[in-house]
């Protein structure tokens, strides 16, 4: 299938998540929620995209990806997920060229954990504030200069938007519909999800910071 040209399709943003075997499946599912429970009415299109026709994930789970990188159509936000298998794909020539092309035709490039090392492979980063998964920190910046941001929970410098790890891709996600579709949007999508987090456990000395 070609490439659908953004002008037949305005009205309607396109979200993409790209896939890849080991990624970490809350990083890109958390994510996939929110996007899908904000356009529940048509306002948003959200695909998933890989190499292959099967995915298997870091945990196990398998997914049967919407669209290849041939075929995928036009993406308003290319989204990126994490996981120890990002120092493979960072060096995989097909998927960081095909996300340095589609991703300058995008609105928004994001990731969640270390997705940012893949998008730093496709340059994206360089000059750029950015932030990646607590344990991964010292890993980023090492192929372009990023400024590494630690301690916040997503990051965003000019059209690029970085998320720390896994779960912290729910709250980047829900940011992006706010400024995607507006802040009620995002609020009601929040509300739909039951998000309001009242965590059991308080882990933020356990970083090391």
């Amino acid at each position: 299938m070609d490439n659908v040209d953004p002008t037949q399709e305005s009205e309607v943003l396109s979200v993409g998540i790209v896939l890849f075997d080991d990624a970490e499946e809350l990083d890109w599912a958390g994510p996939w929620e929110v996007f899908t429970t904000a356009g529940a009415q048509g306002a948003v299109r959200t695909v998933t995209i890989a190499e292959r026709d099967v995915v298997r994930n870091a945990k196990g789970l398998r997914v049967l990806p919407d669209h290849t990188l041939q075929d995928a159509p036009y993406l308003d936000v290319i989204f990126v997920p994490g996981g120890q298998c990002t120092r493979t794909e960072r060096d995989n020539d097909t998927l960081v060229g095909w996300l340095r092309d589609r991703g300058t035709e995008a609105s928004w490039v994001t990731s969640v954990c270390t997705g940012a090392l893949v998008l730093e492979a496709a340059g994206f980063l360089d000059g750029r504030r950015a932030t990646t998964h607590w344990a991964a920190l010292d890993e980023l910046g090492h192929r372009s200069s990023v400024d590494v941001v630690r301690g916040e929970r997503w990051v965003v410098d000019g059209n690029v938007v970085t998320a720390a790890g896994v779960s912290a891709g729910i709250d980047m996600a829900l940011w992006l519909v706010g400024e995607l579709l507006g802040e009620d949007t995002g609020r009601a999508t929040a509300l739909f999800m039951e998000y309001d987090p009242a965590p059991p456990f308080s882990i933020a000395g356990l970083r090391g910071w």
